[in-house]
């Protein structure tokens, strides 16, 4: 009896442990997307109609265009982040205690995106507060970056990733989040000189992700049937 409940134990002690370590990685999947929509929709809240007469609505929408900017350069560089972020999660079979911690400051720097894409789209008329507010959007857009690929090498070195994960899939993602990082520090510099410029790079940057380019190819590539 005791022989056969100490097998039960042992048994069901992994199968338990197994059961709590898919429950902390689906946890967190869904608190980070949860974290996504919110901030996504904040940026929304900037969005407002101009209170004019009827007849100069068309010109007054066409003076809010720095809002209207900010906010497709917003959406797109947070819809970019989470399809990564989803991607990584993805891959991962389990989730310890410093990867919860990690995916924390990503989320951080994510729902922070807000104020500096309001003072980009508040002070891109003036040319010295344009420069700090885009150079704090870099900043904050750099740092999502970072912590997403530090999130993705935490996973990879500490064997988190699935083993059914082919190395060359592991490979793709780590080259496709690299790149960000040098291309986010670029824009710094740029936005230090010209500002418009570097909220264009930054919008490049996201659609890069957003678009799927080896997709389209194959796509176009595929033989149509007759």
């Amino acid at each position: 009896m005791s022989e056969h409940g100490s097998e039960h134990g042992s048994e069901r002690g992994p199968a338990r442990r197994g059961r709590n370590i898919r429950v902390r990685t689906s946890r967190m999947e869904a608190f980070s997307d949860g974290v996504f929509s919110i901030a996504i929709t904040l940026l929304v809240l900037d969005l407002a109609i101009p209170d004019v007469a009827a007849g100069k609505v068309g010109p007054a929408l066409a003076n809010e265009w720095p809002i209207f900017l900010a906010y497709v350069v917003s959406f797109a560089s947070i819809g970019a982040t989470w399809l990564n972020h989803t991607t990584i999660t993805e891959y991962l079979d389990r989730a310890d205690s410093i990867l919860l911690r990690l995916n924390l400051l990503v989320l951080f720097f994510v729902s922070l995106l807000p104020f500096p894409t309001h003072l980009v789209a508040n002070y891109i008329h003036s040319e010295a507060a344009e420069r700090i507010g885009v150079t704090i959007y870099g900043i904050n857009l750099l740092a999502i970056s970072a912590f997403t690929s530090i999130l993705w090498h935490y996973a990879v070195s500490e064997g988190l990733v699935g083993r059914d994960k082919e190395d060359e899939d592991v490979r793709a993602l780590t080259a496709k989040l690299n790149p960000g990082l040098i291309s986010y520090a670029v824009g710094i510099g740029i936005g230090l000189l010209a500002p418009r410029v570097a909220v264009t790079l930054y919008l490049v940057i996201a659609l890069f992700v957003l678009i799927p380019f080896r997709a389209i190819l194959r796509w176009i590539r595929r033989p149509r049937g007759r």
